[in-house]
């Protein structure tokens, strides 16, 4: 690794500034790598969905936030339970997190049916085995911003598994990093 000091950019290299749209801003947000996971409510409204925004937001109160698109069923099924849960995928989960996203699986209980999970103790939202770590979560608050809504939850559980290596998100497409050779 190199300690020599940045050098400035030359003159004319920095990016010309371009019209804001969804489009533009969904390929500027490709360039920045992130986790994926599993966001999953139980009860009535029984769904999962993947997901990459999702952030830690203070260890005191223990809090998490999750974006989620009002048109997603996952969005009315957090509104209604009002509790949600978190399997965070390792390396080797790219097909769970590809059978959660696809718009064409079935809906409801069905969604999880052969898949290897279990009923989170707090929530009762399904935690898929093999995951990194599982939280469970109780809604706390809800901003609305845009086309989503920042669904902010107090961890009331959490745990974690024993792989190393994880699943990311980056440039469109799903990424594995090992714990092991990361720098």
């Amino acid at each position: 690794m190199s300690t020599a000091p940045l050098s400035p950019a030359p003159v004319g290299t920095a990016p010309m500034a371009q019209t804001m749209t969804p489009a533009s801003l969904r390929e500027a947000m490709a360039r920045f790598a992130t986790g994926v996971i599993v966001l999953s409510v139980g009860g009535k409204s029984i769904h999962g969905m993947t997901a990459n925004a999702f952030s830690s937001v203070s260890l005191d109160p223990p809090t998490v936030l999750c974006c989620v698109s009002h048109s997603a069923v996952m969005h009315q099924a957090i509104t209604t339970e009002r509790r949600f849960a978190v399997s965070v995928l390792g390396a080797r989960q790219e097909g769970l997190a590809r059978h959660f996203a696809d718009k064409r699986r079935p809906l409801g209980a069905e969604q999880f049916s052969g898949l290897d999970w279990e009923r989170g103790p707090c929530t009762g939202a399904p935690l898929l085995r093999g995951a990194l770590a599982w939280l469970e979560c109780e809604l706390t608050e809800i901003h609305v911003s845009g086309d989503h809504s920042v669904f902010l939850g107090r961890v009331t559980a959490s745990s974690k598994g024993t792989g190393r290596s994880g699943l990311l998100f980056f440039d469109g497409q799903f990424q594995r990093v090992d714990s092991e050779s990361a720098v």
